[in-house]
């Protein structure tokens, strides 16, 4: 029975040892429940650690999948020890690049109040290197491509424009360039000798030129001077100028619908030759008064050299 009861306590012992040791809750402490919700949980397990700021607060108590297999809960066990505060930041991380994962509690400025106790909270998923590697194929995938579309149209410009005809035309191309610089450059040459050469007439021309502005300028300025001094007479000229246009077309209208004097000579033709013969008659007798005179005219037996006209 003492041996009995010596391995009895002993094994007690070893298992308040392990517990204690181990990644369970200490049977000595008190804690506080906290439920995480995440989309994926990764490898995380139960019994994993709770780390605040790097030190283990607490242990993942259980895992559970949400009836519609969307996200998942976490239910941590947090030593009351350690309070946390409703701003921090829950990320599900793993130690190392292969190693276990656990939830990294991330305090930010630490604003009250805290989280009690069957406190809901968001947690981040885990990094997922599968998921990366995968991005990562599918990125190789699309830049293999574009490489190999890049090498089709390298192959293109090569054989479309880089080939021999096209490379002889730039060849012929760049010759007629420079044969036209070098010409370019002789004509200006030119230009400087021509104007080394009569720099004294170039310079008399641009004087010349000066003083052909200057004499514009103050052409300009009298002109501008002598419409600002005679304005108003202009104006009156323009005037009379506009009368006289409108009396000249009333003129040409009453002529035409045969108003007046002159309008009926123009619309009655037999008048018209009357007014002809008067005139002709008139241009004889003109001529006999400046030929023989009044007396002459009155006094000779003679009749005088008209033609006979109608009276």
């Amino acid at each position: 029975m003492k041996v009995g009861l010596f391995v009895a306590v002993c094994l007690i012992l070893l298992a308040v040892l392990v517990i204690q040791f181990s990644k369970g809750t200490s049977l000595f402490r008190g804690t506080y429940t906290l439920r995480l919700h995440a989309v994926n949980v990764g490898g995380l397990k139960v019994k994993s650690g709770v780390l605040l700021s790097g030190v283990q607060v607490g242990t993942v108590n259980e895992i559970q999948l949400a009836p519609d297999g969307r996200s998942v809960t976490i239910q941590l066990k947090v030593y009351k020890d350690f309070p946390i505060y409703h701003d921090a930041r829950f990320v599900i991380e793993t130690a190392g690049i292969l190693g276990d994962q656990f939830v990294s509690v991330m305090p930010t400025s630490n604003a009250p109040p805290t989280l009690a106790d069957g406190a809901d909270v968001e947690c981040q998923e885990p990094f997922d290197l599968q998921e990366v590697a995968r991005s990562a194929a599918g990125f190789i995938q699309r830049l293999d491509g574009t490489a190999k579309k890049l090498d089709d149209a390298v192959t293109d410009l090569r054989s479309q424009v880089l080939n021999a005809q096209t490379l002889s035309s730039f060849g012929t191309s760049i010759t007629n360039l420079r044969v036209f610089t070098e010409q370019a450059i002789g004509t200006i040459k030119g230009i400087n000798d021509v104007i080394a050469t009569n720099g004294s007439e170039v310079g008399v021309a641009v004087s010349n030129a000066v003083y052909f502005s200057a004499e514009l300028t103050r052409f300009a300025s009298s002109a501008q001077e002598m419409l600002a001094t005679n304005g108003d007479n202009l104006t009156v000229a323009t005037k009379n100028l506009e009368d006289i246009s409108v009396t000249a077309k009333q003129l040409a209208a009453d002529l035409q619908a045969g108003k007046g004097l002159a309008g009926t000579v123009l619309q009655n033709p037999e008048l018209a030759t009357n007014v002809q013969i008067l005139a002709a008659n008139l241009s004889i007798t003109s001529s006999n008064l400046n030929r023989l005179g009044l007396w002459g005219i009155l006094w000779s037996h003679k009749p005088a050299a008209t033609k006979p006209t109608k009276p």
